[in-house]
C-alpha cells in the first residue's frame, strides 16, 4: 500500500482542524458527530489547536497520514518539527483575510525545507470572500519568501471546510472533498519505499502516557521497525542502545498496535525513556544520522512559586514545592518549547521558586490553566522578556505585528504602539479597514492585547510572530494605571464598591472574600491606592431624602490567567488556584511595601 504524508498549516482560525475533521468524516475515520481532532478540553473551549495531532485516512488504496498543526505563534516550534517529517503541505488561507503573519511563518519554514505546498483557499462561502485577490496575495508572498520557480508554480484548490467540499475551479460543481484527495494523490510524492534497506527513522514529536512513560512519534525513512528488536539511538553526542516495547500506527483519531511498520509510515514508539526530538533510530552504528531538528528558543521568563497568600491551601490539592517541581518535570517530557531552571531554590531566603522560560504569554497561560484544572495551586511573577548579551551588545526578541483595524481606531493604535517602541513598516487600505504592519520589541507587546480590544471596541484583529533577537530598544513605559489594593481582610460590600468603581475598574464583586494586600482593581490615575472594600454604610436613626438611592454596580473585569499576566505590575504576584485567579502585592502590608521601596 502506498503512503502519502502531509501536514495542514495555516494562520490561527483559517480552518485547519475543521478541514481535517471533514477529510476524516468523508473517509469513515470519524463516525460519531462532534468528534474532533481537538481533543483536549482547553482546545475545545478556546477553539484553537495547542498540540499537533496525527491521523490517517485511506483513499483509493493509499494511506494518507495527516498532521494537524497549531496556528498560534506561541506553538510555532511544534510546526517546524512536523514539517521535517512530511512530504508536502496544504497551506490554508482564508478567502477574506488572505495571508496573515503566521501564514508567512509556516510557509517560510516549509519553503526552506524544499516542500512544494498545495494552496487551499478556504471559506469561499463567506459574504466578503475574494478568492482572486487572495490568490494574488499568496503568489506575492511565495515570491517574497524566495520560493523556487517550481514552488511558486503551486496548485490551488478552493474549499468550504465546514461543508466538507472542495473544487478545482470556482465554477465547478462539487459535493465533497474528492477533488482535494485526488490532487493529493497526484501531487504529493509517495513516502519512500525503501522497505528492504536498513532501518532509519527520526523522532519529530513526543507524547506521554501514565503507563508506558515517554512516547516518541517518528517518521520511518527506510527499512522496517519491528516490536522488540534491539535498536541504536544516535544524536550529535554519540550513540546508545534501546528497545521498543510497544509500537503503534495512527488510524483515524485512534492508535492501533502493530508488530511492525514499514518505510514511509509515521509511528508511535514506547520503551525508550530518554528519547528526544531529532534523534535518529537505526539498527547499526554505520547508518548516517539524520540532521538534528532545531527548536525555537523561549522569549519570556517568569518565576513559579509556592502560594503563600492568606488563602493558600484552601482550594488546591497540590500545593508544595516538591509537587510543583514534579509537575513541571512531567511537562518538560512533552512541552518542547518550555525550559525550567530548577536551581534557584534558596533555603531560608524567602519562598523557593522555579524559573520557567516559555514562547509567549499564551504558552505559559495554557500550562497554568492545565495545572489549576489538575488541582495545583501556585503563584507566578510578572513575565519578563529574555535579554541576551551578544558581542558586548544587549539584544532582545522582536516581533512582527499585523493588525486589521477600522479606520476610526487606527490613530489611537498607531500612537500606543509608537509609545511601546513599535516602528510602522507598512499600511494597506481594504475598504474601511486598515492593515498595518509593525516591528516592535516583545517587551512592548506584553500586556497590550487587553488595551487593543478596548481601543478598537472589539473590532480589531491582531497577530504577531517572533522575528528574532535585535538591539535592545531602551526603556518602554507601558503601564498607565495603578493598582487598587485592599488594606483590610473581610467580605467586600456593595456600598464601598459603588464608590470605588468611580476611581477605576474593579476585579471583584459584592460578597467576595478579600485579604490585606490583594489587588481588587486598577486606578485610572497612575498611582497605587490602598482602599477598604469592606466598609459598610454608617447607619443613623435619621431618615433623609436622597440617602437611600439604589446602588448600581458596573460589571466587573473578570481576571483570567491571561488577563492577569497582562495587567500585573512588577511588584505583584498572580495567584492561581483551581477555583480562583487573584492578583496580590508581593508585600501584603502597606508598611512592608514602603520598606521594600526604600531599599
Amino acid at each position: 500500500m502506498e503512503i502519502r504524508n502531509i501536514a495542514i498549516i495555516a494562520h490561527v482560525d483559517h480552518g485547519k482542524t475543521t478541514l481535517t475533521d471533514a477529510l476524516m468524516k468523508q473517509n469513515g475515520a470519524i463516525v460519531a458527530e462532534g468528534v474532533s481532532m481537538d481533543s483536549n478540553d482547553l482546545e475545545k473551549e478556546r477553539g484553537i489547536t495547542i498540540y499537533s495531532k496525527n491521523t490517517s485516512i485511506y483513499y483509493k488504496d493509499t494511506k494518507i497520514n495527516i498532521v494537524d498543526t497549531p496556528g498560534h505563534a506561541d506553538f510555532g516550534s511544534e510546526v517546524e518539527r512536523v514539517l521535517r517529517a512530511i512530504d508536502s503541505v496544504l497551506l490554508l488561507v482564508d478567502a477574506v483575510e488572505g495571508p496573515m503573519p503566521q501564514t508567512r511563518f509556516v510557509l517560510k519554514k516549509s519553503l526552506e525545507l524544499g516542500l512544494k505546498p498545495i494552496v487551499v483557499i478556504n471559506k469561499i462561502d463567506k459574504p466578503a470572500s475574494d478568492p482572486a485577490r487572495v490568490h494574488d496575495e499568496v503568489l506575492e508572498l511565495f515570491l517574497d519568501l524566495g520560493a523556487s520557480d517550481e514552488q511558486a508554480n503551486f496548485e490551488v484548490i478552493y474549499a468550504i471546510g465546514r461543508q466538507g467540499l472542495a473544487k478545482k475551479n470556482l465554477e465547478d460543481d462539487s459535493k465533497d472533498l474528492t477533488p482535494l484527495l485526488d490532487l493529493i494523490l497526484e501531487k504529493v510524492p509517495p513516502a519512500s519505499k525503501d522497505e528492504d534497506g536498513k532501518l532509519v527513522a527520526q523522532v519529530f514529536n513526543l507524547g506521554y502516557d501514565n503507563f508506558m512513560g515517554r512516547l516518541a512519534i517518528a517518521r520511518i525513512y527506510g527499512g522496517k521497525v519491528k516490536m522488540g528488536s534491539p535498536l541504536i539511538i544516535k544524536n550529535e553526542n554519540g550513540t546508545r542502545p534501546g528497545k521498543i516495547t510497544k509500537l503503534f500506527v495512527f488510524e483515524g483519531i485512534n492508535r492501533k498496535e502493530v508488530q511492525e511498520a514499514t518505510s514511509g509510515d509515521i509511528v508511535l514508539l514506547a520503551g525508550i525513556p530518554d528519547i528526544y526530538i531529532g534523534e535518529t533510530i537505526c539498527e547499526d552504528e554505520s547508518t548516517q544520522s539524520l540532521p538534528m531538528i532545531a527548536i525555537d528558543e523561549p522569549t519570556i521568563s517568569l518565576n513559579f512559586l509556592v502560594n503563600d497568600s492568606p488563602f493558600a491551601g484552601k482550594e488546591g490539592k497540590f500545593v508544595t514545592s516538591r509537587q510543583i517541581k514534579e509537575r513541571l518535570e512531567r511537562e518538560l517530557e512533552i512541552n518542547v518549547g518550555l525550559k525550567v531552571d530548577f536551581s534557584p531554590e534558596q533555603e531560608g531566603s524567602g519562598p523557593s521558586f522555579f524559573k520557567v522560560y516559555g514562547r509567549g504569554e499564551l504558552h505559559i497561560a495554557i500550562l497554568l490553566e492545565n495545572m489549576r484544572r489538575e488541582g495545583y495551586e501556585l503563584q507566578v511573577s510578572q513575565p519578563e522578556v529574555i535579554i541576551k548579551e551578544e558581542n558586548g551588545q544587549k539584544t532582545e526578541p522582536y516581533e512582527e505585528l499585523v493588525i486589521d483595524v477600522p479606520d476610526e481606531s487606527s490613530g489611537v493604535v498607531i500612537e500606543k504602539i509608537g509609545k511601546r517602541r513599535g516602528i510602522m513598516k507598512n499600511m494597506i487600505q481594504k475598504g474601511n479597514l486598515a492593515r498595518i504592519t509593525f516591528e516592535l520589541p516583545t517587551r512592548g507587546l506584553l500586556g497590550y492585547r487587553g488595551e487593543f480590544i478596548i481601543d478598537t471596541k472589539g473590532e480589531g484583529i491582531m497577530s504577531s510572530r517572533v522575528i528574532g533577537f535585535q538591539e535592545y530598544a531602551g526603556e518602554i513605559k507601558k503601564r498607565e494605571y495603578g493598582s487598587m489594593t485592599s488594606m483590610v481582610a473581610g467580605k467586600a460590600v456593595a456600598f464601598s464598591l459603588a464608590n470605588l468603581q468611580e476611581r477605576g475598574i474593579l476585579y471583584i464583586e459584592h460578597g467576595t472574600e478579600v485579604y490585606e494586600g490583594q489587588v481588587i482593581g486598577n486606578v485610572l490615575k497612575g498611582e497605587d491606592m490602598a482602599v477598604n472594600p469592606t466598609k459598610g454604610k454608617q447607619l443613623t436613626n435619621m431618615r433623609a431624602s436622597g440617602t437611600d438611592e439604589a446602588l448600581s454596580l458596573k460589571p466587573v473585569f473578570v481576571l483570567s490567567i491571561e488577563r492577569g499576566l497582562e495587567t500585573m505590575a512588577g511588584d505583584e504576584y498572580l495567584e492561581v488556584t483551581p477555583k480562583s485567579v487573584r492578583l496580590r502585592k508581593k508585600f501584603l502590608t502597606e508598611q512592608d511595601r514602603i520598606k521594600a521601596n526604600r531599599k
